[in-house]
């Protein structure tokens, strides 16, 4: 075989596993309708953890492959891969979803060779794909033009959209659904006869929710359109609500939420419309919503270059109370937190580097149902030393020797997360207004008992381990003492023996590892008094182990608990 034939058919199989991997993924993606319908709602939840983990399994299994038909030296030739990559771009640029293929071949190259060797020669670290370059021919929307009757152009939406399981009330959703989008749009646009309802053609599923999504615009205006339809078991099908607001519809979209199971033939061009109703969110995170989070890492990659080669930003230290068990550091203009694991903890710290990072792996695969930040997890990144300012260096290098690195005029960080960059609530509170301070204080404790519903105890609940999204929503992101709600023991403190048990330095009664006396949540959590009080009024119940218990119950019978990523009527009920 020569030489310009060998490295052809490295790309080709490269493909071939790419192709594998894309029919497994759509393979699950297609189940999402079947578990809906029957209220699977478990193995909805392991189908999401098995798309996830997917990715990784594939693309070893790929690299194995490859290492069993070439020669290493042939592979690890770095010499050799610009002319790979070139075979591979022209055997992809007929393909729908050529975006993705190019991540794929650039995890395969990281897979069989060093970091070291990376560049935009031999792996694509700029997309070599044009933008628009679909022409729409594969319809992905349906439109609907009411012309002045919006409750039968509804009809017409759930009877195109409808499912093998009735819906429950028809009539009464049609209704409903009726009201709340004369509700939200302004009277001249509901006169308007040229206003017109486009839906993406393909349904998202995710937990036990099913969505239509798409946008209501007329000749000047466009709003975004979102209706979650639920299964009732032993009822039937329900339109849930109607949302218009971008607010509510980014936060169904959030980086705090699961992945959406939805067939999407042209990728780039799904992503062009929900960028459409959605502007604020950037392509990264849209990838990522519908489950192409490796692609997602590729885009938010290209989004860092490309800001640090367009601004003058300098690392520094993120805001807040300095980590016990990771360090973080941000960009100010670039809204990211980049977390890196120390080498030594906190003396009050059971927990090694190996636990984290398994900690922050399961954090990707578990429901996070709108209260745990998304993370992605990157090696070997390479920053110039003049893009850090001197105190944020010289913390990272004392803290974290063994992850940052100064090579000449480089930084090398061996091995970090990125999450997106919050503020903390313990920062929060300090200048929020009473009613903000009140509202923070509520929504962290439904924070906390959302995130039990999904079998999720967060462990250390201090609220500099919680942050605040620009939307006001709490949310968790210090994963190190995370665990399942059900490997907790959640007892009552026993009554004191004798009078001077309650004054001893020590507990009069044993404690076990995964033991956890709600009792003591309010001196644990607010050293504020006043704070006490107004998370006691508000959240009381959760300093109760009976409720906690309840919830464990609830969870080992193989209940999932309803967690909804939006106001569920229009007045925020």
């Amino acid at each position: 075989m020569t030489q310009v034939s060998l490295d052809t058919e490295i790309a080709r199989q490269i493909l071939l596993g790419f192709d594998d991997y894309r029919e497994h993924f759509q393979r699950i993606t297609e189940g999402a309708r079947s578990r809906f319908e029957q209220a699977q709602w478990q193995e909805a939840q392991r189908a999401s953890a098995a798309r996830i983990v997917l990715y990784v399994e594939k693309v070893a299994e790929t690299a194995t492959h490859l290492q069993s038909l070439f020669e290493r030296e042939v592979l690890l030739d770095v010499r050799r891969w610009p002319v790979i990559k070139h075979a591979y771009i022209e055997l992809i640029d007929l393909r729908l979803d050529d975006e993705l293929a190019e991540t794929w071949y650039n995890s395969i190259f990281c897979a069989l060779l060093s970091h070291d060797c990376i560049s935009d020669e031999t792996m694509f670290i700029h997309s070599t794909r044009p933008t628009g370059r679909f022409d729409s021919s594969m319809a992905q929307t349906r439109c609907y033009r009411p012309e002045g009757n919006l409750r039968k152009a509804l009809a017409q939406i759930l009877d195109d959209f409808a499912f093998d399981v009735p819906y429950a009330d028809l009539s009464g959703d049609l209704r409903r659904l009726e009201t709340q989008l004369h509700a939200s749009l302004p009277d001249w646009v509901r006169k308007d006869r040229e206003l017109t309802i486009e839906l993406f053609a393909s349904v998202l599923y995710r937990n036990k929710g099913a969505y239509l999504v798409g946008r209501v615009f007329t000749r000047d205006e466009h709003w975004p359109l979102v209706i979650p339809l639920l299964h009732r078991e032993g009822v039937g099908i329900v339109a849930d609500v109607l949302i218009t607001d971008e607010a509510q519809v980014s936060i169904i979209f959030s980086f705090t939420r699961s992945y959406f199971m939805v067939e999407v033939p042209i990728p780039a061009e799904f992503i062009e419309l929900l960028k459409r109703i959605l502007p604020g969110k950037h392509v990264a995170e849209l990838y990522t919503s519908i489950g192409f989070y490796k692609h997602g890492k590729s885009e938010f990659y290209r989004a860092l270059i490309g800001h640090l080669a367009t601004s003058d930003d300098r690392f520094i230290m993120a805001p807040g109370v300095r980590g016990m068990v990771m360090s973080v550091f941000t960009l100010p203009g670039f809204n990211t937190v980049f977390k890196i694991i120390k080498d030594r903890f906190s003396h009050t710290k059971s927990v090694n580097r190996a636990t984290v990072i398994e900690k922050y792996r399961l954090v990707k695969n578990v429901d996070r149902v709108g209260r745990m930040a998304d993370t992605q997890e990157f090696a070997d990144f390479r920053f110039p030393v003049s893009r850090f300012e001197p105190e944020c260096l010289a913390e990272l290098l004392e803290v974290a020797p063994s992850t940052v690195e100064v090579q000449g005029d480089t930084v090398l960080v061996r091995h970090c997360w990125t999450e997106r960059r919050m503020t903390p609530l313990n920062l929060y509170i300090e200048k929020a207004s009473e009613q903000q301070v009140e509202e923070a204080l509520d929504d962290y404790g439904l924070a906390i008992k959302q995130l039990a519903a999904a079998n999720i105890f967060p462990g250390d609940m201090l609220l500099k381990n919680f942050g605040v999204t620009r939307h006001g929503r709490v949310v968790f992101y210090d994963y190190d003492e995370i665990c399942f709600l059900t490997e907790i023991n959640f007892r009552v403190i026993p009554e004191a023996r004798y009078p001077e048990d309650e004054m001893a330095s020590e507990p009069w009664y044993s404690v076990g590892p995964n033991d956890v006396f709600p009792e003591e949540f309010p001196r644990f959590l607010f050293a504020d008094i006043k704070l006490r009080k107004l998370f006691s009024r508000l959240h009381g119940d959760l300093y109760d182990a009976n409720y906690w218990k309840g919830l464990q119950e609830a969870i080992r019978a193989g209940k999932v608990i309803d967690v909804f990523p939006y106001r569920r009527t229009l007045d925020g009920a």
